[in-house]
């Protein structure tokens, strides 16, 4: 299948124009039209080389929606014409006891991404949601619930999925006490999906200059990290905090915020967070972790948690020559929403 992309060949080039084929359907696969792709933080560091060498040329990626345009002779879910999905990942071992417990991002024999992966069978580099088509196993295509509105759904397939899968994990429920570091891309989902689990939220911020924003997201407000005073009046505040900030920032201010038995789950940052004090962390019995994603079962459990409860990104619609523009404004800072590209325009493009 011939297509058509917009590609980084080297961490140094803007994106730009880029033909390829993706692979002849095997039996259980699923060729997808894209109709919107979602701008990821992690597409900038990817593309960046932030996180080691990449395989350019690369079309970043991976918060897909679209409509199938053809399935492969074996596949039982999806048929010509669904809405569908694409999040992270699009294959994995599926043997070991994390696939068999429905986490596959934590596959034993590593998941294959949705971009920058070599594929399991060929070998060949996979590619993302920059373009016009994707071709995935049929296993890892999600269903976009009825009724959804298809433009603000693709950075649920990350930004959601990320936010959302520690939230369960550690038993967010009514009445619980969460704070979220940054109000950023993942940071604004990680709110509107703890307020909507009945959670007390909290937004940490540098500074209260985006309390407006954080209350209309359904937070009680905004503690200023820089505000020693109300720091210290936060302490054990916190039954879980949800770390969205995507670069490098010292964690310790924060762990004293934990109740007792609470946790600090990182979700942003990549890489060394510094030394850790570790008293907080003994005198308090709090805890630091991190979480990926989410397995596919989880992934289509967010997306139908936010149909049901009509919760949405806040997304800015760009065409697909915007790109380096939005790659730009990412750089210079958070963004309490996020970028969703309209792959229709890449024809125009």
């Amino acid at each position: 299948m011939k297509t058509v992309g917009y590609a980084a060949h080297s961490s140094e080039a803007n994106m730009v124009p880029y033909h390829f084929e993706r692979r002849e359907l095997r039996s259980n696969d699923v060729a997808i039209e894209i109709l919107y792709s979602g701008v990821c933080h992690s597409d900038l560091h990817t593309v960046n080389g932030d996180w080691g060498p990449q395989p350019y040329p690369l079309v970043p990626g991976h918060e897909i929606v679209g409509v199938v345009q053809s399935v492969g002779a074996d596949v039982t879910q999806y048929k010509v014409g669904d809405q569908v999905a694409v999040g992270c990942m699009v294959d994995s071992c599926q043997e070991c006891d994390q696939c068999h417990n429905h986490e596959e991002q934590y596959c034993r024999e590593g998941m294959t991404g949705t971009y920058g992966f070599p594929d399991r069978i060929s070998g060949e580099t996979t590619q993302g949601g920059y373009s016009k088509h994707i071709v995935v196993r049929e296993e890892f295509v999600l269903r976009i619930p009825e009724g959804m509105d298809l433009s603000k759904s693709a950075p649920i397939l990350c930004a959601g999925i990320t936010t959302y899968s520690p939230l369960r994990t550690w038993g967010v429920k009514e009445g619980s006490r969460v704070g979220v570091i940054g109000l950023g891309g993942l940071g604004h989902m990680a709110v509107k999906l703890a307020v909507a689990m009945g959670a007390d939220v909290t937004v940490i911020s540098r500074s209260t200059k985006k309390e407006t924003e954080a209350k209309a997201l359904g937070a009680k407000g905004i503690l200023a990290s820089t505000d020693e005073e109300a720091m210290t009046a936060a302490a054990n505040a916190f039954d879980l905090i949800i770390d969205t900030v995507p670069t490098a920032h010292d964690i310790n201010a924060y762990t004293p915020l934990l109740d007792v038995d609470g946790s600090l789950v990182i979700v942003g940052q990549v890489g060394p967070t510094g030394e850790l004090n570790s008293m907080p962390m003994i005198f308090g019995r709090r805890r630091v972790a991190g979480s990926l994603i989410g397995g596919i079962a989880e992934t289509q459990e967010v997306l139908d948690f936010c149909a049901k409860h009509n919760i949405y990104p806040e997304c800015e619609m760009i065409q697909m020559d915007q790109i380096n523009e939005a790659f730009k404004r990412l750089e210079q800072g958070e963004m309490a929403h996020r970028f969703v590209i309209d792959m229709s325009s890449l024809d125009v493009a």
